[in-house]
């Protein structure tokens, strides 16, 4: 079968790619018909797990590479493989490794474990072993504007997506061992739902988001004001009068935060919360010590108002807000964030789908959605306007870290908030631990009818 060349009706967005890579999911990125015309299976390499490395042998050559950014295969103490490349597209393989503790090091189970190895978040030469049966890559500095190569697309969207700077990669191929090209990687992308992006586009993406840069630098430049580096231009942040909200873990003052015509509600304790941050008053001048505890929570009207046991929700909320009120802090109460973004009525619909096997993470694809659509924009944007700059988040989902120190919020600490699993929700905690990425140790189940929060303090630290 004759195969055809890229098109962009074809292709899907990079943002979408950027939200599935920082998610832990695969993608599928092609290059140009001129360069090698085949398509490549990439991840984060800090989520590699047995069953999406199991995925990548079944589907690719078997060959698993790792790029990586020079400075770090400095750091593991992984030279080049040989002293005069003679690789045509010059990809710079390093000596092999496996993961210190390995048996054989071939399994997918050990394959995952190297690659968790090589994208810890300080590099240690001595956690692994070489030779082995991954193959690091140096990536060019430049990225792929440098060279648009696979090697320095794994590390660009580790790097757009606030993941470690390693990634997993390997080409995929057909039943036969032959290379898919663009329609059949098309094929093979819907199939296993998949995002798939071209080398092409990420170039594109870059050089505009770059333009986007230069150009708002130069408008505040021009107008005498300095960006704030690393923060998106914010929107106006209108704040209510301050009210008392006496509840059962003590008392809080409370504010309504309106932006771009969405009500949010911050609740505050320890420390009043200024509607407007000033050299002289708000939060910044009272904390000098520990940054406070932060909660930003997403709605979940099942779970916090009805106490559902499908989720989690609930529970956390009410044991956010008892830590709060011991050790002082803020909620962050983000509306439109229902069903991870995905709204109140589909995620009713989400629930029926997993009634019938379905997990939630599959059970949102089937609809149509994203793993998780939650913007956490105009949260970033609310801290700073009450001068919370500097906080300790209470939760267990990395990407909602993540996203807040892409939006300028320096998190000092990362403070678990786990609810013993319940017999009604512990696949759906198991899929938040595994699919993704929470980290949960899941305390053992609980029964239906135990109560949520004191009893279950003794599982937090």
């Amino acid at each position: 079968m004759t195969e055809t060349t890229p098109s962009a009706a074809r292709l899907d967005p990079i943002d979408e790619a950027i939200a599935a890579f920082a998610a832990g999911r695969p993608i599928v990125v092609v290059d140009d018909e001129d360069r090698e015309n085949e398509g490549d299976l990439i991840m984060a390499a800090e989520f590699a797990e047995a069953a999406t490395m199991g995925f990548f042998v079944r589907y690719t050559s078997g060959v698993i590479c790792a790029p990586m950014e020079a400075e770090r295969a400095a750091a593991l103490e992984l030279p080049p493989m040989v002293a005069a490349n003679e690789d045509p597209k010059g990809t710079a393989y390093t000596i092999s490794c496996d993961a210190v503790g390995v048996t054989t090091g071939i399994s997918a189970a050990e394959r995952a474990m190297t690659g968790r190895h090589l994208a810890a978040a300080d590099p240690d030469p001595a956690s692994i072993t070489r030779p082995g049966h991954v193959f690091p890559l140096i990536a060019k500095s430049g990225g792929v504007r440098e060279r648009p190569g696979h090697t320095e697309a794994g590390v660009e969207f580790a790097r757009l997506s606030g993941a470690s700077p390693v990634a997993m990669i390997g080409e995929v191929v057909h039943d036969d061992g032959s290379m898919m090209r663009f329609d059949s990687l098309r094929e093979f992308a819907d199939a296993h739902r998949l995002v798939m992006v071209s080398i092409e586009e990420l170039i594109d993406y870059l050089n505009e988001a770059e333009s986007v840069v230069e150009t708002e630098s130069a408008a505040k430049a021009e107008s005498g004001t300095e960006a704030e580096s690393g923060v998106q231009a914010e929107s106006a942040v209108e704040a209510s009068a301050e009210v008392s909200l006496p509840t059962k873990h003590g008392s809080f003052t409370s504010r309504a935060f309106t932006i771009d015509g969405h009500d949010h509600l911050g609740v505050f304790s320890g420390v009043s919360s200024p509607a407007v941050v000033d050299d002289s008053a708000g939060w910044e001048s009272s904390l000098r010590g520990p940054a406070p505890l932060v909660r930003v929570h997403s709605e979940c009207l099942t779970g916090d108002v009805f106490g559902s046991h499908r989720c989690d929700c609930g529970e956390q909320l009410d044991l956010a807000m008892h830590r709060i009120s011991e050790e002082g802090g803020a909620v962050i109460y983000m509306t439109g964030h229902e069903g991870r973004g995905i709204g109140l009525g589909n995620k009713l619909r989400a629930y029926a789908l997993q009634d019938q096997g379905l997990d939630t993470v599959d059970a949102n694809r089937e609809l149509g959605f994203h793993d998780d659509d939650r913007d956490y924009r105009a949260a970033a944007e609310i801290l700073r306007s009450i001068g919370l700059t500097r906080i300790r988040l209470l939760t267990n989902n990395p990407e909602k870290t993540r996203a807040l120190e892409s939006l300028g919020i320096t998190i000092e600490a990362v403070v678990a908030l786990e609810i013993p699993a319940r017999p009604e929700n512990s696949n759906y905690l198991n899929t938040k631990r595994r699919r993704m990425h929470h980290t949960l140790t899941l305390p053992s189940v609980v029964g239906s009818a135990t109560a949520s929060t004191p009893t279950a303090e003794k599982h937090h630290c």
